[in-house]
């Protein structure tokens, strides 16, 4: 039995200043969240990034096609109700970032990350203070909590919209250092995704793609991408 999907019933989308940003139209009715909010974007650009999309829907209502609309949704309906938690959550992974696990065999895979991973660390040890820890394989180590602290700071600053974007960047990547140097400019996204897939990519160099985990890896690079084209959309004007 094939899923459900809502038909398309409107001619064309637009958009429209509100208080406390701008608004969808599907015709003359505003969008709402999945929670029955209304959908108010901080910037126009965003709000015509949501309305394109809606616009591209054919006869059936495709949600996986409406990236920058989900992240949106999330941001009212599950980010804003809760930002201090999710902050919180996604500052945590400064304790254990990706960066900061090296494997100690082979050579020329540890030789890659300190090539490829130490230049971030050292920029954010100069950007934010924090000056975080090395491990050798799996073993965790334990941070400065100064040192988290600091790289807490700018996490907990950032609004549900924002903090919605960012929260793919950090989850996809595993990586906080990672999303922190796409949002601060310090790294274009195509390339902190490559630095995130460092150990994947050895693997397959080593051994072949694996058709399955390349597709998943597809999925997730494209996720990573549109979380970045959000949080772009929040500095457009």
């Amino acid at each position: 039995m094939s899923e459900w999907k809502a038909k398309r019933f409107w001619k064309t989308a637009t958009t429209a200043p509100v208080e406390g940003g701008w608004q969808v139209l599907l015709d003359a009715r505003p969008v709402r969240t999945p929670a029955k909010a209304l959908l108010v974007l901080p910037t126009e650009a965003l709000a015509q990034a949501v309305a394109e999309e809606w616009d591209r829907q054919e006869e059936r209502i495709d949600p996986g096609a409406m990236p920058v609309t989900r992240t949106a949704n999330s941001a009212i309906d599950k980010v804003g109700p809760q930002r201090a938690a999710v902050a919180g959550m996604l500052a945590a992974y400064g304790g254990s970032d990706l960066l900061c696990y090296r494997a100690e065999m082979p050579a020329e895979l540890a030789a890659r990350q300190t090539a490829e991973w130490d230049p971030l660390l050292d920029w954010v040890a100069e950007a934010h203070g924090a000056r975080l820890k090395l491990a050798a394989g799996v073993m965790p180590v334990e941070q400065a909590q100064d040192d988290l602290a600091r790289l807490s700071a700018p996490v907990e600053a950032l609004d549900p919209f924002r903090l919605a974007a960012f929260h793919d960047l950090v989850a996809l990547s595993g990586s906080l250092v990672l999303a922190l140097a796409v949002v601060e400019d310090r790294l274009a996204p195509e390339e902190a995704w490559r630095l995130s897939r460092l150990d994947e990519d050895w693997q397959i160099e080593q051994w072949g793609e694996d058709e399955e985990a390349q597709a998943m890896a597809a999925v997730k690079r494209a996720a990573f991408l549109d979380a970045a084209r959000f949080w772009n959309l929040l500095a457009a004007r």
